[in-house]
């Protein structure tokens, strides 16, 4: 006997034919019914906080991918191209909202308030966690692909059962919409109607592979096979993800349950940088891609309205070359933790097998010492 499913319903998702968009590439703004009405109070000042961000992101991104090769952090996945994916959405979270990201989500990171010095010590891996979560609302980085997926949807979950006005959001890449975590995710939030939103940035790329050999439909199609409506947006448009965002939001907090956002993006650089990108793709596809370049898109936009440009870059640069300054200071002056912190925050209370580990650990390295 044959069972006939249901067919996902295309009418869920928006932006399927071309990605939402109110900024084009030259900086001129282009009319959306979707998301013009979630941007009415973004001026010439509010645009250019955003600019500011967006700059100081890429400055944390290219310091630490210089510290990396001068052996001061150990590994690093860049996220060069990928500013407005983050700065914009980051921007639409309220304080009490919660972030669930992937290891490449260090632009929530640097605008939730992570303290640089605490954030360089994962990169360093001096630490588990390069901040306290409950201070910035934000969860450990992820490395597991999609695991952060299930830990959003269940955060979500209880923040209802508590009647809490929370949203938790979700963030990783195109590869893990391949992943069983993200799909479980998925039909948890969609049978609960969880205040979650999935952010989806397709950069094109999973590692080496591209997205076209996971997938022949538009990444935003998959959820609606589940029920959730979705966003198919310009992830490098920091209003169009600002907007989406918002939208997105405010779903979740009036009742509404999850919406999924595919933020279609480009990764400029490598995966990490153990990682060689020439190897996988060639470099007219990375120029086509630059030409789309999220910074610059937003200078061009903020010459139209007028503003002093001059001022503008002269103020994001003093500000990103002073995170810069910060984090490179904090990565070299770092102190690696005692070998037996590595027993601290197993679990919520210590156990006795747990100290009689600790004891043993300590004993072994003071015989390694005493031998020394």
């Amino acid at each position: 006997m044959s069972i006939m499913l249901p067919a996902p319903r295309p009418e869920l998702a928006l932006g399927l034919d071309c990605p939402l968009t109110v900024l084009d590439v030259d900086g001129t703004r282009v009319p959306s019914e979707v998301l013009d009405p979630h941007l009415s109070d973004i001026d010439e000042h509010a645009l250019t906080n955003l600019y500011v961000d967006m700059v100081r992101v890429r400055r944390l991104d290219v310091e630490a991918f210089a510290l990396t090769r001068q052996g001061h952090l150990v590994l690093w996945p860049p996220l060069l191209g990928q500013e407005a994916a983050q700065v914009g959405p980051a921007r639409a979270l309220g304080d009490k909202d919660w972030v669930f990201g992937s290891y490449r989500e260090h632009g929530f990171a640097l605008l939730r308030g992570a303290d640089m010095g605490e954030f360089s010590r994962i990169w360093k891996a001096y630490a588990h966690s390069g901040w306290d979560p409950q201070e910035i609302r934000m969860a450990p980085s992820q490395i597991i692909i999609g695991a952060q997926s299930l830990h959003g949807v269940g955060y979500a979950m209880a923040a209802k059962m508590d009647g809490a006005d929370e949203v938790a959001l979700t963030a990783f890449g195109d590869g893990a919409t391949s992943e069983g975590d993200v799909n479980e995710a998925l039909v948890w939030a969609a049978s609960f109607q969880a205040p979650v939103v999935f952010l989806c940035q397709n950069n094109q790329y999973a590692i080496s592979e591209p997205v076209g050999l996971q997938s022949g439909v538009p990444l935003a199609l998959r959820p609606t096979g589940f029920g959730i409506p979705s966003m198919r947006v310009d992830g490098n448009d920091v209003l169009a993800m600002h907007a989406a965002a918002r939208i997105a939001f405010d779903r979740a907090r009036t009742g509404g349950g999850p919406t999924f956002i595919e933020a279609v993006t480009y990764r400029r650089g490598p995966h990490t940088t153990t990682d060689d990108p020439k190897r996988y793709r060639d470099e007219a596809e990375v120029e086509a891609w630059t030409a789309k370049d999220p910074i610059e898109r937003v200078e061009r936009a903020l010459e139209r309205m007028g503003a002093n440009m001059e001022a503008v870059r002269a103020e994001a640069k003093i500000r990103a070359d002073q995170l810069a300054k910060e984090f490179r200071a904090a990565c070299e002056h770092a102190e690696p933790p005692a070998p037996d912190e590595i027993f601290d925050n197993v679990y919520t209370q210590p156990s006795k097998r747990l100290e009689r580990q600790r004891l043993e650990h300590r004993a072994f390295v003071s015989s390694i010492e005493a031998k020394a």
